[in-house]
């Protein structure tokens, strides 16, 4: 195997172990088989490009087609010309994925299902990455730099999971890229012929070592290579973990606190939402989990995931909390007095092989949990997350817990909360619109207590705001995303739930937002089915006395409690009728068999079925795929960087075309063979005999003939042409001269009988002669600058500021 060869394989190799990183974050892995293919195949096609040879841009350019070529077969055959060019209809594809895979990264907890847009990420993004690694390690003879693009995706992957990639990863990707460097230290080291060891090699009695490849010890300079490199590593490894000034160091391990026993650490998780808006929009609904319940009542029956109380003005998310051990009783609700009327209940829940979270879906409250595996206890939330990889694919779990059920007497005269838990819960940043706060107060205009505030902010979204409810608005981020949905007036439940909870904390009542999923659909055998349009979000008020209250601001989804509905006897309700409710307010005998009504749709009286809701006036229409105009210049662009390596040929053909017909044509002499000469130096270009321009015609012809091997016919053919030329050029009368296109053919397949195959194929594909188009862009360019320079206006201009200089004006 050739030194190149053997950097090549180098940097394949190097460029998987740094993608072996991914692995934990995905499951299953068989993507990686297909990355490791395409890889394979991609960096053979540079192989051979350069052993062709072609020129270096070329061939990265003809390692991207090739990886262009590999993914559409592997992602949009049935859209792509023939199953391998990208067409305008693959490039949609490929945007639809790309679209569907970020979206998926978003939306799925640690491992993540490989779904079709995950994979399209993940494999794209190793070839990139070891086209990078192979351009600049192989291409470009240059190793250390390609030690960046194995870092970055080693980086993604420690990023992916805040911390918690293994750092036996980190090292079989520091010994792929140690690997990588050997190699080219041991090519760089051969290139000097034989090299000398400090000792005498096994019968070599005069001290000689041994060549590279040969058996026995290593060289000195690749074993002096391999200490440096273990060096630099052990170094990496160590200092960052022993300055005190770093936290943890490299081999840090984040996100799951001690052990069993350990009783303390914090959980941070990667992403614990699970994107709502494209689990309601699911084209085909999966059941998630299924539960039986000895509740009576499953309207209020909940399955909360994990609540979000830190507000930054541009998003609700989860705090950084303390986690222990699971007790074997969960404490009582914080804020919860013994004069609420509560009701003990038992759920039975399994959840889909398909749904993995971190968070644990759970009635709230729970007061205990019977679950196997790694389960760590947030006290402040009363969730459970997954420690160390836990997630929830598979599971089977007992939950008691307490159906609270406070009236709106007991929620109206609430006594202020403690002042702790009211500075923490009420805080809204400085970058929070003021339409929001202003807004709220208009809308609880003449409410005295925090409980009427919070009902009639429930009411106004719900029933009176005009607002409509729709799954197409986007979510949106940022500080004015709360005001843009106030002003629309459409959006689904995180658009809600968040801007509840934002205008109740600047009314002062402590607020959070929980994400999970409402109770479900009933089933025949008795159990009750939640799916992905079940997911919610929903706010959470605090009440002294009471706990954490939920609330149901979204139109037509879940179920308002019945606390919600505000006690018309008290002042705060004189003279107001009560709001009809949306279910029926007498609880049921058993179970529910009333759905979670979907986008569009509204919850009858009965509380028994949905019916459709009148179609809102100026509704924007959803974007439902890319427009053709930006599918039409994708597919250009697309072509445009395929057709850009095959130029350089392109060019070539056409002035062989051109020279050999003004050859051909016996009108004018001169120029038909000044045309032919021309040809015939370029063709002996493409196949490695530059030319000279301080020859002669015969001494040229001569060199060609030499250098190119050529046979007497095709030497006879080249000595006329030659000859041809000195009558135009030096002859009195020239004598004119015929068949010389014939002759430049002859020479040209003279050529090409005595070179090897990879000088035909390097002659043929990216021809040398080509540079005259590099020069003549070059040459063109400067007479643009020079005109420009030159032209008028800018002279006006120039001598304007050269007079204006220090020095240059006149006193």
């Amino acid at each position: 195997m050739s030194g190149r060869a053997r950097l090549a394989l180098c940097a394949t190799v190097a460029t998987l172990c740094a993608a072996g990183a991914l692995l934990p974050l995905v499951d299953p892995v068989s993507w990686m088989f297909q990355a490791a293919a395409l890889l394979a195949l991609m960096t053979g096609a540079g192989a051979l490009a350069r052993r062709v040879p072609l020129a270096r841009p070329l061939t990265i350019g003809v390692q991207v087609l090739v990886a262009v070529v590999l993914l559409t077969f592997l992602f949009a055959p049935g859209e792509a010309i023939l199953g391998l060019v990208p067409g305008p209809d693959a490039v949609a594809e490929f945007g639809r994925l790309l679209r569907d895979g970020v979206q998926d990264v978003g939306r799925y907890a640690i491992p993540a299902p490989v779904t079709p847009g995950i994979r399209l990420l993940l494999v794209a993004g190793v070839l990139v990455i070891g086209l990078i690694v192979d351009a600049v390690a192989v291409t470009y003879r240059s190793a250390a730099p390609a030690g960046l693009p194995l870092l970055a995706l080693y980086s993604v992957a420690a990023g992916l999971s805040q911390g918690g990639a293994d750092w036996l990863w980190f090292l079989v990707a520091a010994a792929g890229y140690l690997l990588l460097l050997l190699a080219e230290g041991r090519d760089r080291l051969s290139q000097w012929g034989r090299v000398f060891g400090a000792t005498a090699g096994p019968g070599r009695p005069d001290g000689r070592g041994l060549p590279l490849g040969d058996a026995g010890p290593a060289p000195a300079p690749v074993r002096t290579g391999r200490r440096i490199g273990a060096l630099a590593l052990g170094i990496a490894l160590v200092v960052p973990a022993a300055l005190p000034t770093l936290d943890g160091g490299l081999l840090a391990r984040t996100g799951g606190g001690p052990g069993p026993g350990g009783g303390g650490g914090t959980i941070s998780a990667v992403n614990p939402v699970v994107s709502l808006q494209d689990s309601l929009n699911q084209p085909v609904d999966k059941e998630v989990l299924n539960y039986r319940t000895t509740a009576a009542d499953t309207r209020d029956l909940y399955l909360r995931i994990v609540a979000l109380d830190h507000f930054d003005g541009a998003s609700w998310k989860p705090s950084e909390r303390t986690v222990t051990d699971v007790p074997d009783r969960l404490p009582e609700p914080a804020g919860l007095g013994a004069t609420v009327d509560r009701a003990r209940i038992n759920t039975s829940i399994s959840t889909a092989g398909w749904y993995a979270q971190n968070w644990l879906p759970l009635p709230y409250p729970a007061s205990r949990v019977d679950i196997s595996g790694r389960w760590r206890y947030e006290p402040q939330g009363r969730t459970l997350v997954g420690d160390r990889g836990q997630n929830t694919r598979g599971l089977q779990y007992q939950v008691e817990s307490l159906q609270v059920r406070p009236t709106a007497r007991q929620l109206a005269t609430s006594p202020a909360p403690p002042e702790d838990l009211l500075r923490e819960y009420t805080k809204v940043p400085d970058s929070l619109p003021g339409i929001v706060r202003s807004t709220a107060r208009q809308v609880t205009h003449g409410a005295s207590t925090a409980y009427a505030k919070a009902v009639k902010l429930q009411d106004w979204f719900a029933l009176y705001g005009g607002f409509t409810y729709n799954t197409d608005v986007r979510a949106g981020s940022g500080a004015q995303a709360i005001a843009r949905f106030l002003t629309d007036k459409q959006g689904f439940c995180v658009h809600f739930s968040f801007s509840m909870a934002a205008m109740a904390r600047t009314l002062g009542i402590p607020a959070r937002v929980a994400v999970g999923f409402t109770p479900g659909t009933k089933q025949p055998d008795g159990t009750t089915s939640v799916s992905l349009r079940d997911a919610h979000a929903w706010p959470e008020l605090y009440f002294q006395g009471i706990g954490w209250t939920r609330f149901e601001p979204t139109p037509s989804r879940g179920s308002i409690p019945d606390y919600a509905y505000q006690d018309t006897s008290g002042p705060d309700g004189a003279g107001r009728p009560a709001p009809e409710p949306s279910r029926a307010r007498t609880p049921s005998d058993g179970p529910t068999t009333a759905p979670s009504c979907g986008p569009g749709e509204r919850r009858s009286d009965s509380g028994a079925t949905c019916t459709a809701l009148p179609a809102a006036s100026g509704a924007r229409p959803s974007d439902d795929g890319t427009s053709p105009w930006a599918a039409a210049a994708l597919a250009l662009a697309a072509l445009l960087v395929l057709l850009l390596p095959t130029v350089p040929l392109l060019w070539r053909l056409r002035t062989r075309s051109r020279r050999m017909t003004q050859a051909g044509a016996d009108g004018d002499g001169a120029a038909a063979t000044l045309a032919a000469w021309r040809e015939l130096l370029d063709t002996a270009w493409d196949f490695g005999i530059l030319p000279d321009d301080a020859l002669t015609p015969r001494n040229a012809a001569a060199r060609i003939i030499r250098i190119g091997e050529l046979q007497p016919e095709a030497a006879a053919a080249a000595h006329r042409v030659a000859a041809a030329v000195e009558q135009v050029l030096y002859a009195p009368q020239p004598r004119p001269a015929t068949g010389l296109a014939l002759d430049v053919q002859r020479v040209r397949a003279g050529l090409a009988a005595a070179a090897n195959r990879g000088i035909r194929l390097r002659a043929g594909l990216a021809p040398r002669s080509a540079a005259r188009l590099r020069w003549a862009c070059s040459a063109r360019w400067a007479s643009l600058l020079l005109r420009f320079r030159t032209s008028r206006p800018v002279a006006s201009v120039r001598r304007a500021t050269t007079a204006l200089r220090p020095g240059r004006q006149r006193a």
